[in-house]
């Protein structure tokens, strides 16, 4: 692209781009460390730092070793003609994101190293839960247009992939900043309609954004995954209001059980944070309890990180770092339970899964549509797939399966 050459990264390249994350300072600590070590590797490389972090805090990136370009979310459209700009010094360009008003999105044809292609669909957020940066990182809820998102997903099905990702921020909020309303809904319908994809799967929905139409349309479908990820974030509903959350416990359970009653085999994993500030013993025992009465298949456990400028920082009663680790390693206990028991329900069942591109441990990977990860002999050629296997045992944290058939016939 542009006369430029991908290189592995250890082999110190001249110009190294970095986009970062900044959800938990952990990954803000994750992104220094990557800056720095791109300065071992060559230390006369130019280092360009990008995405979440750079546009919440600029100045932390500004003065590091190596840096010469720091880049705010909206910016990196303007990359290359930002790269071809020579500064005596580092050269900083953020502007403010929450006055962005419309989603871009770029011509992406394939993702290296992955099987399955992901289509953003919606960027911001309008939410400030109080613990969260993302607001202030990604902007305003907005939305792509819905046939930019069409053509998209269509090039990409020309391309060879089989399954489509849905993601954004917000994707339950898609329509926002359209100048013709649009549900998720009418979207996910004029894809399959629309487009010859042969499977759709929907990014995280928030539980006041998962409507009992999108929750019809996914039941009555047989291209969209039965796979639905909800952050709950915790169990109490003294904790969910400190957060900032609008929903408490009794509606996150009925959405839950409705799920599971319309779509008896889907997967459900959650979001929950640990940690938060002024969590007692008996509000984590509540989310805990919660948690395991619920007809979940997995959990996504999150330490709370403070991060400046959210009101969560502010506030009093900070848990120490070795409690919320305990507590979650509990519910990943709890979460990898549930998920077992799962994923044994469908053993001797016939199940059509994307095969994932590497091996391990000398096995091929393949993805359910309910989100089952599946292990089992084949060739390497199989990657981007559709196969049928059949699973005989849960091994390694996963299930081991016998292939049944290649590649599954009659794909739209």
């Amino acid at each position: 692209m542009a006369g430029y050459q991908i290189i592995p990264f250890d082999d110190g390249a001249e110009l190294v781009i970095v986009n970062t994350c900044t959800v938990t300072s952990a990954t803000d600590a994750q992104s220094r460390n990557l800056i720095r070590r791109a300065r071992r590797l060559n230390d006369s490389c130019r280092v360009v730092v990008t995405g979440c972090y750079a546009q919440v805090d600029p100045d932390a990136l500004h003065d590091l070793p190596g840096v010469s370009l720091v880049i705010g979310n909206e910016e990196k459209q303007r990359l290359l003609d930002l790269l071809k700009s020579e500064q005596d010094s580092t050269y900083v360009e953020v502007s403010d994101i929450r006055q962005v008003e419309s989603v871009c999105l770029p011509p992406l044809s394939s993702f290296s190293g992955r099987s399955r292609a992901f289509v953003q669909i919606q960027n911001g957020c309008d939410a400030f839960c109080s613990y969260c940066i993302i607001p202030y990182a990604r902007g305003a809820s907005r939305s792509a247009h819905p046939d930019e998102i069409l053509q998209q997903i269509a090039g990409l099905v020309e391309s060879g992939y089989q399954e489509i990702v849905l993601t954004g921020i917000h994707i339950g909020g898609y329509g926002n900043g359209l100048q013709v309303p649009l549900t998720l809904n009418a979207l996910v319908q004029r894809v399959e309609l629309e487009t010859e994809v042969h499977r759709l799967r929907l990014g995280s929905i928030e539980p006041t954004e998962l409507t009992d139409d999108l929750l019809e349309s996914v039941a009555s479908s047989q291209v969209i995954c039965p796979h639905f990820h909800i952050p709950l974030q915790a169990g109490d509903d003294h904790v969910l209001q400190r957060m900032g959350r609008t929903y408490n416990r009794d509606f996150f359970a009925d959405l839950v059980k409705k799920i599971r009653r319309a779509l008896p085999s889907a997967a459900i994993s959650l979001d929950v944070i640990t940690g938060f500030p002024g969590e007692t013993d008996q509000e984590f025992e509540n989310t805990f309890g919660f948690i395991a009465e619920l007809p979940i298949t997995d959990l996504h456990v999150f330490l709370y990180s403070k991060r400046p400028g959210t009101p969560a920082a502010t506030l009093a009663d900070q848990i120490p770092g070795n409690i919320s680790r305990d507590r979650a390693g509990r519910l990943r206990h709890l979460a990898a339970e549930k998920h077992r028991i799962f994923a044994e329900s469908f053993i001797g069942q016939e199940l059509e899964v994307v095969v994932e591109t590497g091996t391990k441990r000398g096995l091929l990977k393949g993805i359910s549509k309910n989100y089952l990860d599946i292990r089992f002999a084949g060739d390497a050629s199989l990657a981007g797939q559709c196969v049928t296997l059949k699973p005989f045992s849960w091994q390694d944290d996963a299930l081991r399966a016998d292939l049944v058939s290649s590649p599954v016939p009659g794909l739209r």
